[in-house]
């Protein structure tokens, strides 16, 4: 599973920049100029990042599998309407349905990842990953150069069809379900103005060097007004688009900088080197695409080392390394600028693309390994996001700076050449200046990590005091609508392994709550003969298939209990201890206030684990629970 999840990633980053390379007979085909035919890259980050956050809903609502092909369908359909285009705006159209797909799939893929790695390979995991989102744009200059010598530009889009084809189909062959299903709701407003805040944002810093200053001002603002209105929303709503909770972690938002910084480095990277070689140096786009292939192919190589290094040293030394070889080598790259021989500068950008390796997929793991499961997915939607973001920055600021050096050149005298070398030596500056802000951000997170850590310990030898139960609580509830049957709730049962869910009303207050249990004295009671349900397991299975099968007509409320133990949200974690151990219960609702909706769910095994890791932290002094869904050793990150 992880290796189609790894696939889609690939897939998904791969066509950010595949049709970079064709731009220029594209505009030939259609008669557009630069500034139009910008908006096949542009508009293609943009809708993508919009679309990044609706997938962490779709994700808790429909089962893996089937998301994931729609996901990749989009990626097909979008292709066969682009490589049919009689015009640029079909085109457009074509490469604005596969931004769809992009922005589902890349957060789908790395959801599954997190879903089925063990957790103690999480980091090579995700170096796996990291090594595909970082080789897909820059495989795809390498592979869009090939072709393009070869063929028209029009197959690109048909190889990139079958590639996505290929993937559904393995999708729809090795998938299975892995997340955890609800009923989340889509906020139709928190959709408008994330789409609003984040179009507006980027497409002014796209604009910034190319477009009127005024104009590029306004959206910026506009930008940042509309995703402040929209993280004031998701603080008041109570089914937020994305739940800002991971934003609560320092090491978080410092692994999602870096992992950003990393990203810009490398699509600023891919957009300015085979424009400098094939406008100064005289490559053909196959010959540009050859100079960055071996970097490339190495890096797929390093990703996953990286990872299992992480794993076992953490990323106190490996981040900041990465980024200050990644500084080091594009200020090398710069300088080699200027010479004449092409392989010098293809052999000074190896070091620089590898090092990516160590500060991409370390970072994300950093930041993702500091968030319990319960916030994994929306962590995962803030990094798929930032993807997007880190993609149309580091190819805006890139050729923006690179224009602005170059025309600065021409107009102090300088020919072509030495102007445009100036542009790319200021593009490499700018990418050097970033990797610096890597290493900082990287020795703040050694720091955060520790403060993480010591913070946890203290909190946890605090049990009992001044807490409540909302500290404790599983918020991701799985529940049950008064709409449905028996045998539906049996089979949420099996496929979530646990013995019983509350049930709600459509408002979300409590209907009533059904156990396993329930259901098996019904059973017994009106099905004497298969009250044994393990004879499916030894082939005797008529008796009990006929009275599962009765359990179809049967409403959830004929056999839940209606009036259900539960705990307010104010109460403190020795109120919910007594309620468990009173009413002998393995699990109680958590509601907000007298008959208001559930928000959590608190067990008895929460508490168990709580105890004793209150007790091993006042003997060690430090916290080191059992590996589970609200361990510390989940949330702890592993920087330092």
């Amino acid at each position: 599973m992880i290796a189609v999840a790894a696939a889609a990633a690939f897939l998904a980053t791969f066509n950010e920049t595949f049709l970079n390379v064709a731009l220029t007979p594209i505009m030939t085909d259609f008669g557009v100029d630069v500034s139009i035919v910008q908006w096949l890259a542009t508009g293609y980050l943009l809708v993508a990042a919009v679309f990044v956050p609706v997938s962490n809903v779709l994700y808790h609502r429909f089962a893996t599998r089937p998301l994931f092909v729609a996901a990749v369908a989009f990626l097909v359909v979008g292709s066969v309407v682009g490589a049919l285009a009689p015009s640029f705006g079909v085109l457009l159209t074509g490469r604005l349905l596969q931004a769809i797909g992009t922005g589902l799939l890349t957060p789908i893929g790395m959801n599954i990842t997190l879903a089925v790695a063990p957790r103690e390979k999480l980091g090579l995991a995700m170096g796996i990953m990291a090594a595909m989102t970082t080789l897909g744009p820059s495989m795809a200059i390498v592979v869009s150069g090939a072709l393009l010598s070869i063929a028209p530009w029009t197959t690109l889009m048909w190889v990139f069809g079958a590639l996505s084809l290929i993937v559904l189909l393995a999708g729809a062959v090795l998938l299975r379900n892995v997340a955890e299903l609800g009923r989340p709701v889509l906020d139709v407003l928190s959709f408008l103005l994330v789409a609003v805040g984040l179009v507006g944002l980027l497409y002014g810093i796209s604009t910034a060097f190319s477009g009127p200053a005024l104009v590029a001002a306004i959206a910026a603002v506009v930008g940042v007004l509309a995703l402040a209105a929209f993280v004031m929303r998701q603080n008041r709503i109570e089914h937020p688009l994305l739940n800002l909770k991971p934003f609560r972690s320092t090491p978080f938002v410092l692994g999602v900088s870096m992992t950003m910084l990393g990203l810009l480095f490398v699509f600023a990277m891919n957009v300015v080197i085979p424009i400098f070689l094939q406008s100064v140096k005289g490559q053909d786009p196959l010959g540009a695409s050859l100079i960055l292939a071996p970097g490339i192919l190495m890096t797929v190589v390093l990703g996953p080392i990286a990872g299992r290094l992480f794993d076992r040293h953490g990323g106190r030394v490996m981040i900041p390394a990465g980024f200050a070889i990644m500084a080091a080598f594009a200020l090398l790259v710069g300088v080699a600028a200027g010479h004449e021989s092409v392989l010098l500068f293809g052999a000074l950008y190896v070091p620089a693309v590898l090092a990516t390796s160590l500060g991409i997929g370390p970072s994300q793991t950093f930041a993702l390994s500091s968030l319990d499961r319960e916030s994994s997915p929306h962590g995962v939607t803030v990094v798929s996001t930032s993807f997007q973001i880190a993609g149309c920055l580091g190819t805006s600021l890139a050729i923006g700076v690179y224009n602005a050096m170059t025309t600065l050149g021409l107009e102090n005298g300088s020919d072509l050449l030495g102007a445009s070398t100036l542009g790319f030596r200021g593009a490499a500056v700018l990418v050097a200046l970033t990797s610096v802000i890597g290493v900082v951000l990287a020795f703040a997170a050694t720091k955060a990590a520790r403060a993480a850590r010591a913070a946890e310990a203290e909190g946890t030898v605090e049990f009992g005091r001044a807490r409540t139960v909302v500290d404790l609580m599983k918020t991701d509830v799985y529940a049950l609508s008064t709409e449905q049957n028996v045998l539906e709730a049996l089979q949420m049962f099996t496929e979530r392994g646990i013995s019983g869910a509350p049930v709600l009303h459509t408002d979300g207050s409590l209907a009533g709550f059904l156990s396993d249990g329930d259901v098996m004295r019904y059973l017994s009671a009106e099905h004497p003969s298969s009250t044994n349900i393990y004879s499916f397991a030894i082939g005797e299975s008529d008796d009990l298939e006929d009275a599962l099968a009765d359990l179809v007509s049967l409403p959830v409320m004929r056999l839940a209990t209606r009036e259900v133990v539960t705990v307010d949200a104010n109460a403190s974690i020795a109120d919910a201890v007594a309620v468990l151990s009173d009413k002998h219960l393995k699990k109680v609702p958590v509601v907000r206030g007298e008959n208001g909706p559930v928000i959590g769910i608190v067990s008895r095994s929460a508490v168990n684990r709580l105890a004793i890791s209150s007790y091993l932290a006042s003997r060690a002094g430090q916290v080191r629970p059992a590996d589970d869904v609200t361990s510390t050793a989940e949330r702890e990150p592993q920087l330092a």
